[in-house]
């Protein structure tokens, strides 16, 4: 199940895995929030794994509200553990708790791409309900590849909706073989680019990846 799940992929925790990785964290337990995470039935999130990440153990991460600190926690567990999985919310729901100068921008969006998705602040206050959005938050956006579509002009029209956005615009286009920020794919063809996959971090041409021949 470790290698089936992308990152970025929102997962829910059983209250049994909860409590097991809780007592590996004690320090973790002591803060209300943390503890009563997964019994609230919130989300975590999959990142690339760490050094410090034990072997079969999925990595996992819980970013907190500014309210409590804007921590970033990392953690791990066992497949078992996991009792659900999804992509990361559409932008098009998501926009329902977006403030108001966000909406234009979005709506530019999603024109240019109806299946974009979101797994920054914006994602979390829609899928908790905590208020995790400020003035200073980023618009954080997965823009799936289509080269039967219009990659080659994806990331120069992205470009040009940002110029005019209130919020800066980060995040990635995914294809086959993992994501690559979105600015880095601004360029000649032959520029190198890294390509953010599961496990690795690999390198290659920005027409190779925008082909979508990389598995």
């Amino acid at each position: 199940m470790a290698e089936a799940l992308a990152r970025h992929t929102m997962v829910k925790a059983s209250a049994a895995g909860w409590a097991v990785a809780m007592s590996r964290h004690p320090e973790l337990a002591s803060e209300p929030i943390i503890d009563g995470w997964a019994r609230a039935g919130h989300p975590l999130i999959v990142r690339r794994p760490a050094c410090s990440d034990a072997a079969g153990m999925i990595p996992l991460g819980l970013p907190l509200p500014p309210s409590h600190g804007k921590r970033r926690i990392a953690l791990a567990l066992a497949p078992g553990d996991i009792i659900a999985s999804a992509a990361p919310p559409p932008l098009a729901d998501a926009a329902a708790v977006a403030p108001a100068h966000w909406q234009e921008t979005i709506g530019l969006l999603l024109q240019l791409l109806p299946e974009t998705r979101t797994f920054g602040s914006l994602a979390w206050q829609y899928l908790t309900g905590l208020p995790y959005l400020s003035d200073s938050s980023d618009l954080d956006l997965l823009w799936p590849l289509s080269p039967a579509r219009h990659a080659g002009t994806l990331p120069s029209d992205i470009g040009r909706i940002a110029k005019q956005a209130p919020m800066r615009l980060d995040g990635e286009i995914v294809g086959r073989a993992g994501g690559v920020q979105w600015r880095e794919l601004i360029g000649a063809d032959d520029d190198e680019v890294l390509v953010k996959g599961p496990a690795c971090v690999i390198s290659t041409t920005r027409a190779a990846f925008l082909s979508g021949k990389l598995s």
